[in-house]
């Protein structure tokens, strides 16, 4: 067994439904489908019933919270690597066998992500070829797109339960930056990620648990570092983007010319009326 796909789901049966069907027609010999139900309360549990004969595992009732059930279900896998689909993603078409295909023995190997925002409208985000630790300040590669060795979890350990929404980032921190876990990039789309998840939204919580994950694993010299690092990235991204709009660009100039003329004048003046009164 090649891959375990692994998808949680809490009170989405619509999303549940979707995902469902991006997978099972794609499943084959190397891959098995396990879906944990967090105890649901909406029709889930007979979305999953309906499908029962070809998810290969499910569980319902366990309500752990969203790394809890993640947990459930990698202690159910026999997979050489695990990916992580939760309810509202879903697969891209006729991707799982190449996918299949690209696991040749590499702790992670990561793809590209699909952002779905209320499924209407679509952002390709692509990841770095090669991955460091400013790859993931604040930052970080998509969960349901990243093929996990499920050997990791034993190693390592599994998810941290007690955050409630970035503990993947955790275990990217110290598998691939502290451990240096080896890692494959592949330039395809694996995965839709659905936007309307809490993972997505950008939200106190979200920013409060990133920042202790970071304190907690590296020095606060070496974060100051890369703080002041990223900031820097970030200005010369909107440097270069205002000067590839020729309109906005041409227009900064002329108000910036315009200033340094209006500066001139107003030195040449109080330089003359400096000399009168002398």
């Amino acid at each position: 067994m090649r891959i375990s796909i692994i998808t949680i789901n809490r009170n989405n049966a619509i999303g549940l439904k979707q995902t469902i069907e991006s997978v099972i027609p794609q499943l084959n010999t190397d891959c098995e489908y396990i879906v944990i139900d967090g105890n649901s309360t909406d029709n889930s549990l007979d979305i999953i019933k309906q499908y029962d004969g070809q998810i290969n595992k499910w569980v319902s009732g366990s309500n752990k919270g969203i790394y809890g059930d993640m947990n459930i279900g990698i202690n159910l896998a026999q997979g050489q690597y695990c990916l992580f689909l939760n309810s509202g993603d879903w697969l891209n078409k006729d991707i799982l066998k190449k996918a299949v295909d690209m696991c040749t023995g590499e702790d992670i190997v990561y793809f590209n992500t699909i952002l779905s925002y209320n499924n209407t409208r679509f952002e390709e985000l692509r990841y770095s070829p090669s991955l460091t630790m400013l790859s993931f300040y604040k930052q970080t590669i998509g969960h349901q797109s990243t093929l996990i060795k499920t050997q990791l979890f034993k190693t390592y350990g599994l998810y941290n339960e007690s955050y409630k929404i970035h503990s993947d980032y955790e275990f990217w921190i110290e598998a691939i930056v502290l451990q240096g876990c080896s890692c494959k990039y592949v330039d395809m789309f694996l995965s839709y990620y659905d936007m309307g998840g809490r993972s997505s939204k950008s939200c106190e919580a979200s920013t409060k648990e990133i920042n202790y994950i970071l304190t907690k694993s590296l020095p606060l010299r070496v974060l100051s570092d890369y703080e002041y690092w990223f900031n820097k990235e970030k200005s010369l991204e909107l440097f270069y983007w205002i000067k590839s709009q020729v309109v906005i660009f041409t227009f900064l100039k002329l108000m910036f010319k315009g200033a340094i003329f209006l500066n001139k004048i107003k030195k040449d003046i109080h330089s003359k009326k400096h000399i009168h009164v002398s």
